[in-house]
């Protein structure tokens, strides 16, 4: 996927034509004009018209679609009519089958770019029914000039509100949760935050929904603890949407972009919800790390179990194990799972489900991966397979030094940024041999793909 040399565009009076030759990255067009290149998001390869100049950022500049002379074979209809103009979905637009060829596309190139490695990965995989598959939503609230509320997501780059009525990709329990905040925050004369003012109270809506389990969650994410009439807010709320079974007051006072405050307080039910992920029960909490996409977790979780080749003899070091999710699905096909994690609260999530579940071959220990596997190797301790399932960023050299150190026969590694992947595989082929990569469509109709990469170590025959 090798663009053309870039130069920096200077912004043009009037529309420039041009032709997209290619995705970048972050899932927009790369569109070669006289002026240079332009990044435009909506634009798919083969297309060709006019753009116009929209902004510049750190010397790159950005446009939009005015009018497209040539039309991609790959083009659909969109099911939802402002994904354009919210961003949130930039592929709903471009025929699935081609999503998962350009995300197959994505992880070879960042293999050649980063670790300068030819791969061929196997084809990613994708969804029978790429839709209303997220567990997971939260939209923050404004409210327009008759004073009714409406909800959305943040236009890219921006803190303005696109509003959304339907989101094709949430689970369809969202909307209905929505509409009735909405109606129910105008007649209790509830404000929306503003967060350039600082002012007003309901910030996010946050919902979480079971996909095996009839349990929904609701989070009510306000500036201050302070909720006037909050005990017959919530009797509405239920009346209105009966299959709620948890309602949660998140308090965020700080002046931030991050959602969910310290303190909460348990408005009605449990505080949680549970649900169920290759056979196993999980609780979930509003600050629980959970996927998102429950049906493909499976087949990923599955992808990385089958990559590992477990017999039953082995023992699994999980690094980054959050909640134990990978450590507990891979309990039922080893000997025994050290699983290690240095958010404590993860750790104590961990061991409730594990004791709830009657799983006993998991030890779980709050503290370093890296330092934990260095500990291991100089006491001369045996792992025979490290799951590795780090945050965006990916690991560092010390755990990658320490994977090294400990020589596990094998290394799965289960990523969400294909980038810091490659450049990660790349420092443990020192020791490894990259043996296959696996991408798996986790959030279809967005440039967004999950990889597991199996290792194995030089002159190991297993």
């Amino acid at each position: 996927m090798k663009g053309p040399t870039r130069r920096k565009p200077v912004a043009p009076a009037a529309p420039l034509k041009g032709t997209c030759v290619d995705l970048s990255y972050e899932g927009k067009g790369v569109v070669k004009t006289e002026d240079g290149i332009y990044f435009v998001p909506g634009m798919f390869p083969g297309e060709s018209g006019e753009i116009e100049f929209a902004y510049r950022r750190t010397g790159v500049a950005f446009g939009k679609v005015r009018k497209l002379d040539v039309v991609s074979k790959d083009r659909v209809e969109p099911r939802c009519k402002i994904c354009s103009a919210c961003g949130g979905c930039c592929f709903q637009q471009y025929a699935y089958e081609a999503q998962l060829r350009h995300k197959t596309a994505l992880v070879k190139e960042q293999f050649r770019k980063v670790a300068k490695t030819e791969i061929d990965p196997l084809p990613c995989i994708g969804m029978d029914n790429p839709y209303f598959y997220r567990n997971k939503i939260q939209m923050p609230f404004g409210k327009d000039k008759k004073g009714n509320l409406y909800c959305g997501f943040y236009k890219e780059g921006t803190h303005v509100i696109v509003p959304v009525n339907t989101c094709y990709i949430e689970d369809e329990r969202a909307k209905l949760v929505l509409e009735a905040v909405k109606k129910l925050g105008k007649s209790f004369r509830i404000e929306p935050y503003q967060e350039d003012a600082g002012y007003g109270f309901l910030r996010h809506v946050l919902i979480r929904c079971a996909k095996h389990k009839d349990e929904v969650m609701v989070v009510l994410v306000t500036a201050s603890d302070n909720f006037p009439s909050r005990s017959n807010f919530v009797k509405a709320l239920i009346k209105e949407c009966p299959f709620i079974t948890t309602v949660v007051q998140n308090v965020n006072s700080r002046h931030t972009n991050v959602i969910l405050g310290e303190f909460e307080r348990v408005l009605y039910g449990p505080g949680f919800i549970e649900d169920i992920l290759c056979g196993i029960r999980f609780r979930i909490s509003a600050k629980s790390f959970y996927q998102v996409n429950p049906i493909m977790t499976e087949t990923l979780y599955g992808k990385a179990i089958e990559a590992a080749g477990l017999t039953g003899t082995e023992t699994v070091f999980d690094a980054y194990s959050g909640i134990g999710t990978i450590g507990m699905v891979a309990s039922k096909h080893c000997k025994n799972v050290i699983s290690v994690e240095i958010v404590k609260e993860a750790v104590a999530d961990a061991r409730k489900n594990a004791k709830a579940n009657h799983i006993e071959n998991v030890s779980f220990y709050c503290g370093d991966a890296s330092s934990f596997m260095v500990q291991m190797a100089e006491k001369k301790q045996n792992v025979d397979v490290v799951f590795l399932d780090p945050p965006r960023k990916g690991s560092d050299e010390r755990c990658l030094n320490a994977i090294c150190k400990l020589k596990p026969q094998k290394v799965v590694y289960v990523s969400c940024d294909p980038s810091t992947l490659a450049r990660d595989v790349a420092y443990l082929k020192k020791s490894y041999d990259l043996i296959s990569v696996q991408p798996v469509d986790m959030f279809p109709h967005t440039q967004h793909v999950e990889t597991v990469a199996m290792l194995r170590l030089k002159d190991s025959k297993k």
